[in-house]
């Protein structure tokens, strides 16, 4: 280790005594009315110029670096959801990855049974016994009253031979 030098501490002195000295200079400068007023012009005219520059920059079509920073951090906002949508996708791929052999099982009983039940349609197509033609519901009825006359009929013959053989 190093033994501290006598000037180290004569440096600190005039360190810190400049650093006050220089700090009351500033204010008393700034106490002046006509140099504060003079200041102060200065950084008016320093952000009209500032604002001169931004607007003939504007109008020659030369982006600002505002402008390119702001155009920056929408290019970066996008390419963060991109990566976002690109992962959800590849999760999306990952899962209907790991149900197509089920799901391609599952269609493939499917068909066997559309084939097994087109195979029983077509044995009792084959199958069919020839059946008569249905009666249309006008003769349906007409046949049900010939039915109805004909009991009729029989009843009241079957009366008059019961009078007949008394």
């Amino acid at each position: 280790m190093s033994e501290p030098e006598p000037d180290d501490g004569v440096r600190e002195w005039i360190g810190g005594r400049g650093e006050e000295l220089l700090g009351k200079l500033a204010q008393e400068l700034l106490d002046v009315p006509a140099l504060s007023a003079a200041v102060g012009r200065a950084f008016e005219a320093r952000g009209k110029a500032t604002q001169a520059q931004a607007a003939a920059i504007g109008w020659l079509g030369i982006p600002s670096a505002s402008d390119v920073e702001r155009l920056t951090r929408r290019v970066r906002a996008v390419s963060q959801r991109l990566d976002t949508i690109e992962d959800a996708l590849r999760r999306i791929e990952d899962g209907l990855r790991d149900q197509a052999a089920p799901l391609a099982d599952r269609l493939e009983a499917i068909e066997e049974q559309v084939a097994a039940a087109t195979r029983q349609l077509s044995e009792l197509q084959a199958a069919r016994v020839e059946m008569p033609a249905p009666v249309a519901r006008d003769q349906q009825r007409q046949r049900v009253q010939e039915v109805l006359l004909a009991t009729k009929t029989s009843k009241a013959s079957k009366g008059k031979r019961r009078k007949g053989d008394a």
